[in-house]
């Protein structure tokens, strides 16, 4: 459970305070806002991006934002989607000259928030465009995809926009660069076990322990299926036969790899389930680009995993190597 907390209902306003002065050397507050932006931010002649969504997923979406990364991220109440009026007044401050990306989950209170920001931020002369992340296969059949929610595939979207607005890109190239990165990139997740707000005694679920939770969201959501527990090598074929299942129209044999923490998986146990991920990912023909096992979306303690995988071309891989440095990810 989570442990560590002051007043509950002040959670994520001493997280942000204490997370600024830890790396101020990136990033820094938004003034009067439930946000951080980019220490060079705004920056004439550059599109901006703005990512958020409720907090309890870090390193989404904070630790996502510094050089080369995203400009800013506004971040709600723990897995609640920030306000209206916070989206507007970290937009405002970090719009240049270019215009604004937002990028965030697709969750039906962020989409009605970042629209309305949006659509006041339009009336004031500043262009935005906005780009969902649909990388969930479990929340939405094939045919389907731009109803499935934005799991830990945020990552690798929000890194292809970053690097094109940084390397100078418009507006309409930045979205449509982030859209076939979305378009490109699919996750599934499990759990073994459910996790606890601060100030909450009980989880938002649990799951037996010889049980597992198919199918997870990262908001406390159980899954959609449960199953028996199995060793770590069934469990990477699961994972991986889901995406192979669900490849997107016209990708290659080149992937991006993200096998995703959730909270209260240890490392050791991350990557001993990585090397049966890369035995089955290999055998199917897939060419493994540049691996990551870490935590890039949690779930506050939730005990679990995910796997995402982004089918690359020559543009795409380019912007996911760019370099960037931010609190979570750095790339030189």
């Amino acid at each position: 459970m989570t442990r560590l907390y002051n007043d509950p209902t002040n959670f994520r306003e001493e997280m942000i305070t204490g997370f600024v002065a830890a790396y101020g050397r990136y990033l820094k507050r938004v003034p009067d806002a439930s946000g951080v932006m980019a220490l060079n931010a705004p920056t004439p002649g550059k599109v901006s991006v703005l990512i958020g969504g409720g907090s309890g997923h870090y390193p989404a979406f904070c630790g996502y934002v510094g050089p080369g990364f995203a400009t800013g991220a506004v971040i709600g109440e723990i897995f609640t989607s920030p306000s209206t009026e916070q989206v507007y007044r970290c937009t405002k401050a970090i719009a240049a000259d270019k215009g604004v990306l937002y990028s965030y989950g697709n969750y039906s209170g962020d989409v009605m928030n970042f629209d309305m920001a949006a659509m006041r931020c339009e009336m004031e002369e500043i262009p935005v465009r906005t780009v969902l992340v649909t990388d969930d296969v479990a929340s939405a059949p094939k045919g389907d995809e731009e109803n499935r929610r934005g799991i830990a595939g945020d990552f690798h979207v929000f890194k292809v926009a970053s690097a094109s607005a940084d390397r100078g890109d418009d507006l309409a190239t930045v979205e449509a660069l982030a859209r076939l990165a979305n378009d490109r990139t699919r996750s599934f997740g499990v759990a073994f076990n459910g996790c606890t707000l601060p100030g909450q005694k009980e989880p938002l679920f649990t799951v037996e322990a010889d049980k597992m939770e198919l199918g997870l969201g990262v908001h406390g959501e159980p899954g959609i299926q449960t199953d028996i527990m199995r060793p770590a090598a069934e469990v990477a074929k699961l994972l991986v036969d889901k995406l192979l299942d669900d490849v997107p129209a016209g990708a290659g044999s080149n992937v991006a790899v993200l096998l995703n923490g959730l909270g209260a998986t240890k490392y050791e146990e991350l990557f001993v389930l990585y090397g049966s991920v890369q035995k089955q990912l290999t055998t199917a023909g897939l060419e493994l680009h540049k691996p990551i096992v870490t935590e890039m979306v949690t779930s506050l303690d939730m005990a679990g995993c995910s796997l995402t995988l982004l089918w690359l071309d020559e543009e795409l891989q380019a912007l996911y190597d760019a370099p960037c440095a931010s609190p979570a990810y750095s790339n030189h």
